[in-house]
């Protein structure tokens, strides 16, 4: 009798279907900007952990509500090994090491870049969308992003984006386009400076842009006089809408408008 229950019991695992595959794959993201859009374009139960930055006030490029239903990770190989995903989705400055161990672990990683103008952030969307498999929720958040770029009627106004450590950004940045398609003209550009120049308090004082907008907390940005200086209006800038793109760029488009109309004959 034991040998007919032995025997019945190997058929039985013999004649059991493979289990199915499934039909989208499992992801981990390892930056804040790729986990904003997988947020979108992926299903919730895809998306296995995000980078820690989602989950930290000031590092975070999308809602925290949001970005905290989902697990977090440090980032390391190990964390993201015990989570077995098909999928990595990280920045093409990842951990050389980092990433070997995972490849040899068998999982696949996929690297995005610093997008420096809308259209190079728009093919990332429409590739983190198709590693998702979700080709069709990546054009509907393109879409979105195209409706949010509308050009801006009225005459542009001078517009100063002073960023953490005093310093401003350079014409071949995501965030210098964003301000052009808003109708603001680059203070910075105007006077020669690059990606990263510093600018100085005392140069604000002497030689004003039509609008300052802070994106940092050094003491000299929050120096009373700013408020004092004829002809300049100020308005703070969330530092997380500086340097990701995606849904990101509605939101900056969104803000850069709302200052923009505030300011006299700037559109409102």
């Amino acid at each position: 009798m034991r040998a007919l229950l032995l025997a019945l019991a190997l058929a039985g695992c013999a004649s059991a279907p493979p289990p199915a595959p499934r039909e989208r794959p499992t992801l981990v993201s390892l930056n804040p900007c790729t986990d904003a859009i997988l947020a979108e374009v992926a299903d919730p139960a895809q998306i296995l952990a995000l980078s820690h930055y989602s989950h930290e006030p000031g590092a975070s490029s999308m809602d925290l509500v949001i970005a905290r239903r989902f697990r977090a990770t440090g980032g390391t190989a190990e964390e993201v090994a015990a989570l077995a995903p098909d999928i990595v989705v990280g920045s093409s400055f990842m951990d050389p090491a980092t990433r070997l161990a995972l490849e040899r672990l068998g999982m696949n990683v996929e690297t995005v870049g610093i997008a420096p103008t809308v259209a190079d952030s728009e093919a990332q969307v429409r590739e983190l969308a198709r590693v998702a498999g979700h080709a069709e929720r990546g054009e509907a958040l393109v879409r979105r992003i195209e409706a949010s770029l509308a050009a801006s009627a009225g005459p542009r106004v001078e517009a100063a984006l002073w960023q953490g450590g005093g310093i401003v950004p350079g014409k071949d940045t995501l965030i210098a386009e964003l301000m052009s398609r808003a109708g603001l003209a680059s203070y910075s550009e105007r006077r020669g400076m690059a990606q990263g120049d510093y600018l100085p308090l005392e140069r604000i004082v002497a030689d004003p842009p039509e609008l300052l907008l802070v994106a940092g907390s050094e003491v000299g940005q929050r120096h009373p006089i700013l408020v004092r200086i004829p002809g300049m209006s100020e308005a703070d800038f969330d530092p997380a809408l500086t340097y990701c793109g995606g849904p990101s760029i509605i939101r900056a488009m969104g803000r850069l408008r709302e200052v923009r109309k505030s300011i006299p004959g700037g559109g409102g």
